[in-house]
């Protein structure tokens, strides 16, 4: 069986909606099945699944899918909220701006997009619709500032690099902070281009923030702390030498239980069960997908797919620009389609050896191929960043997409700069 029928054969699946994690399974095994002589049998891909789920560092995934449960039910999506409103919530976009920087943070926390849009989303959208911003602008806002979660340390694509590369999971979250930021500054740009022209609310907005003041800084920041304690907990463990990024993710469920048990006391023990049957729930399908994902990327290594696709691309391209534009183009593309985790780890072992042989560092292209998928997280048809905003909101996923394509644009920008300028990434390692 040729590659192009194994690919035709998984796009077809898709369409008819046949579960992505099936799919996977089934066109692993197919090869095997019409071609008795290939290496790739039907026990072999069994072996290939149990196999790549034995693995340490992916324990952090399940960590920190949990910590960001426990975070979100804790209520601390409105802590950090809260304290930077505080600084920054009377000034042009304040408000907005706030949102975005929270998405930062609590992507620091969870390490998922999908995590970050419903636990701020929930709490910011209603009150910054109730103080005058429009519904659709707040909605695609939170929804592609989500996207964060996937970029800012911890990350769980990152991890997921780093098991289909074999780079370190260490230096590739570091090199996601600054993209990370960078990223949500140009968002809170547009936000504050957004403000000036339609204009806002600034009495209602004034009196929300007087009320905060009124707290005083002592009360908000006392109150937001162990919040913003956090990620600097997780992400100094790691650079610390102290614990490996699997440890760290251990330590910081344990960290946010005792936080929202004992400190805020915001999550009665009562529910910490509720809290575990969630994550796995949340789990057990990207465990799945996982499987399938790990044993088909073996099959199309057996295939010699990587060799294939990399010898045609080096044949009609010669220009490393050309190249990483055509890459970024088939990323975009996969994105819109395919869930993060099989595309990092069917596509990692394809496209590395082509940037390697251009002098690309792994870090740096682990660094804009997340960035990629993660503009599919706001992007039909899959956008699962827009599905849960819009059960947040009930707006279509439509009307919000639509009102996502400026920032889609500002997302865009940042990833043609973290293309280009290999610094932007690699400046902390």
């Amino acid at each position: 069986m040729s590659p192009l029928v194994v690919f035709i054969l998984f796009f077809v699946f898709l369409l008819i909606a046949i579960p992505i994690s099936v799919s996977l399974g089934l066109v692993a095994v197919l090869p095997g099945v019409f071609d008795p002589s290939f290496t790739a049998s039907a026990s072999y891909v069994i072996r290939s699944m149990f196999g790549g789920i034995d693995s340490f560092p992916l324990l952090a995934v399940p960590m920190f899918i949990l910590s960001g449960i426990i975070m979100a039910r804790g209520g601390i999506s409105k802590r950090l909220f809260d304290l930077f409103s505080f600084f920054i919530g009377k000034r042009t976009a304040g408000l907005p701006c706030a949102a975005v920087i929270t998405c930062l943070f609590y992507g620091a926390i969870s390490g998922s997009g999908i995590a970050t849009v419903a636990a701020v989303g929930s709490m910011t959208i209603p009150l910054l619709v109730e103080l005058g911003y429009d519904k659709k602008f707040c909605t695609a806002l939170v929804a592609v500032a989500g996207s964060l979660g996937v970029i800012i340390p911890p990350s769980i694509p990152f991890i997921m690099y780093g098991m289909a590369s074999g780079a370190s999971v260490s230096d590739i979250f570091l090199a996601g902070i600054v993209p990370g930021v960078l990223i949500g500054l140009l968002l809170m740009v547009y936000a504050v281009f957004y403000c000036k022209k339609h204009g806002e609310d600034k009495e209602k907005i004034n009196a929300k923030i007087d009320a905060l003041h009124e707290q005083g800084l002592w009360k908000v920041f006392k109150s937001s702390f162990f919040a913003v304690l956090s990620p600097v907990i997780i992400l100094g463990c790691i650079y610390s030498g102290v614990a490996s990024p699997t440890e760290a993710a251990v330590i910081s469920v344990f960290y946010s239980l005792i936080v929202s048990i004992f400190i805020y006391k915001s999550l009665p023990i009562k529910k910490v069960y509720d809290v575990f049957v969630e994550a796995v729930r949340t789990y057990a399908p990207i465990l799945f997908i996982l499987a399938a994902s790990i044993a088909f990327s073996r099959v199309l290594t057996l295939m010699q797919v990587p060799q294939l696709i990399s010898g045609w691309i080096l044949a009609h391209f010669t220009s490393k620009v050309v190249v990483l534009i055509v890459i970024n183009l088939v990323l975009l593309l996969v994105g819109m389609v395919m869930d993060t985790t099989p595309a990092i780890l069917i596509l990692t072992p394809i496209l590395l050896p082509i940037v390697e042989g251009f002098g690309m560092n792994p870090i740096h292209f682990g660094v804009m191929m997340v960035v990629n998928l993660a503009i599919g997280f706001v992007t039909p048809p899959i956008g699962v960043n827009l599905f849960v905003a819009s059960s947040l909101t009930d707006i279509p996923v439509v009307d919000i997409a639509k009102r996502a394509m400026p920032l889609i644009g500002f997302f865009l920008i940042a990833l043609l700069l973290i293309t280009f300028i290999p610094q932007i990434s690699l400046c902390l390692l």
